[in-house]
Formats: C-alpha cells, structure tokens, sequence
C-alpha cells in the first residue's frame, strides 16, 4: 500500500480538468470512466480514490497524444492554495525547515502519487521522489507532475532567497517538451534527465529561512485540521500501516523511536503501542521492515560504496550496518549487492 492509497479532494482533479479544457478538451471526455461528473468537482465535501485521478491523469495523456512534457506543464498550475489547509500549513511556518517538515509529515493529504523523502545527501538537502508502480506513460507524468510541483511550491512558499542546486529525473529527455523555459523562470535552474533518481536538491542553510507569512496561530490550526484528516482516513487504514508509511517517509540518517513516531500520528506512546499489539505487530517488528527495505534499495545504486550506504543510514560504521543487515536478510551487504544484481539482470 503507498501513500496514493488514501482518499484526496477534487482539487487535482479539477486542476486537470481545467488544463483540459484550456486546450480544448471537453469535460466529459476528461471525465471518462472516472465515475465522476463536472458537478463532482465543485462540491469540497467530496473525496474522491486514487484510481478516478489515475483514469483522469491517462484521458488527458491520451487526448494530448502523449505531448512531451505535459507533466512538466501540469505541475506548474498547483500552488499552496490547491492544497487546502496543508498549503496554508506551509506557508504560515516558522522557517523552511519547519515547512518542509509539515510537509512531509502530512504527505497523505496532498496528490502526490511519488512516494516522497527527504534526508542530508552529501553536503545537500534532497527531497527524493519514489516513482509509482502504473504503466510507463502514467508514471513519467506523475513523476513530472508531482516534482515540478513540489519545485513550484517551495519557491512559492519559501521566497525569492530559496533556490534549488539540482532539479531531477531518471528518465530520458524528449525532444520538444514544453514546460521547462516555465520552469527555468520559476526555478531558476533547469531539469537535469537521464540522473540517477528524481530530485530536488538545495543548501540545507535554506533550511533556516525564516518564512515572511510566518503566523504561529495559523499553523497550530492547520496541522491540527491536518491531524483530524488523516485520523480519519487512517482509520480506513489501519495504524500498522500508516506507521509503515511514516517510517518509510522519515529521515535515512535519523529513525525515528516510538515517542517521535507517535507523536507524528498524533497518538500517545501506550495508545500507539496498543493499537499495533492489536494487529499482531510492534514498532520494531515495523521499524526493521522499513528499514531493511531502504537497505536493499541503496544496495541497488551502484555508484555507493557499502560505508556511504552506512552512514547514510545512520550507522556509526560498516560493521554496525553488516551487523543489522545479517540480521535482516540473514547475509552480509556484500552478499547482498551481488544478489540484487543478479535478479535484476
């Protein structure tokens, strides 16, 4: 299960609609085995499943004719006010670091369909975007979509002194895309095809940035509204998983323990600790999912070394890391590697 499988408002929906039509597309075409209606699209009280944006996001594909770019053009049109309560959130923060953390703790309640992370990567901050598992023209628009308009969002958030050192996507360029002199403009950078990963990379100083709407008032609002949503939606859920899906969102360097975990959940250390015994599971049990998986997935990227796979996860060396993986996978990270190499060729 990936964070896309909660419920979300019509906003996006409506966004892509609209783009739609400015290219001439009809409603109801847009519409098209969604099981929804323009009217549904007007009503905020709505909540609408991953799967009806899905058949909106592949209608749009197929009327553009698979135009290159059209993620890139899309993620444009989201700003903070397209995301409710948790953009209000953002913006009325602290400091860019305190915006970024809300951000990432309510991930759930935006569109994103990426499986987003953000951690210190050598000597920068870089928000990762995990593609998600649909057919290969879905996904590079989702890909598109979703990190343009994180880009566009931090700058709009952040300010004119926030600015990004790299801009990210695994996949290949394709001649004539649209949407990147809009980027360039706004970014002030533009996007790098063919890396290792999609990305968002900036000076963790920025992190500091005192935020000019900064309203302490404002964001104890929000992030409760924040909270009472995703109770809500968790409860469809199950408090295994969406501890699962918080793990798997935290800091590489930085796992977190039980309090801070439950804490982000909104819950109390015994009531988090009865719910998971309920469902036949512990936060350890959990944490070592989590973590082993990250492990795997670094072990994949050949361009690290076994030691920098360490210390990014946190380990104070290579021994510590061998140590947790033996008891993982039950063989050493050396082992490993070569294992991963093979059932990928």
């Amino acid at each position: 299960m990936n964070f896309w499988d909660f419920k979300r408002s019509s906003a996006s929906v409506r966004l892509l609609v609209e783009f739609g039509q400015e290219r001439g597309l009809d409603a109801v075409r847009m519409l098209a085995r969604s099981r929804l209606k323009e009217a549904d699209l007007e009503d905020p009280a709505i909540e609408l499943e991953a799967s009806q944006e899905l058949s909106v996001v592949a209608n749009l594909i197929r009327a553009c004719r698979q135009q290159p770019g059209l993620g890139l053009e899309v993620g444009m049109r989201y700003n903070f006010a397209s995301y409710g309560l948790w953009g209000l959130g953002l913006i009325s923060s602290a400091t860019a670091g305190d915006a970024l953390a809300l951000a990432l703790r309510f991930i759930p309640l935006t569109f994103a369909f990426c499986r987003i992370t953000g951690d210190l990567d050598g000597g920068m901050y870089t928000v990762n975007f995990e593609a998600p598992d649909v057919e290969p023209a879905i996904q590079r628009f989702l890909v598109e979509r979703d990190v343009t308009a994180a880009s566009r969002l931090m700058k709009e958030t952040l300010g004119p002194a926030f600015a990004l050192s790299r801009f990210t996507f695994r996949h290949p360029s394709e001649r004539g895309a649209g949407g990147l002199d809009e980027i360039v403009r706004m970014a002030g950078i533009r996007p790098e095809f063919g890396a290792s990963r999609n990305s968002l990379s900036f000076d963790p100083k920025l992190l500091t940035l005192r935020l000019p709407q900064a309203n302490p008032v404002t964001v104890a609002m929000c992030e409760r509204a924040c909270e009472e949503l995703l109770e809500r939606r968790r409860a469809r859920l199950g408090t295994g998983e969406c501890l699962r899906q918080y793990l798997a969102a935290a800091p590489l360097h930085a796992a977190p323990d039980l309090p801070q975990a439950a804490r982000a959940l909104g819950l109390s250390d015994r009531t988090l600790k009865r719910r998971l015994q309920d469902e036949g599971i512990s936060y350890r049990m959990l944490l070592a999912e989590v973590r082993s998986r990250q492990a795997h997935r670094l072990l994949m990227d050949e361009t690290l070394t076994l030691t920098e796979i360490a210390e990014r996860m946190g380990f104070s060396d290579l021994s510590s890391f061998s140590q947790a993986y033996k008891r993982w996978f039950g063989v050493a990270p050396s082992v490993g590697r070569v294992e991963a190499r093979v059932k990928a060729a």
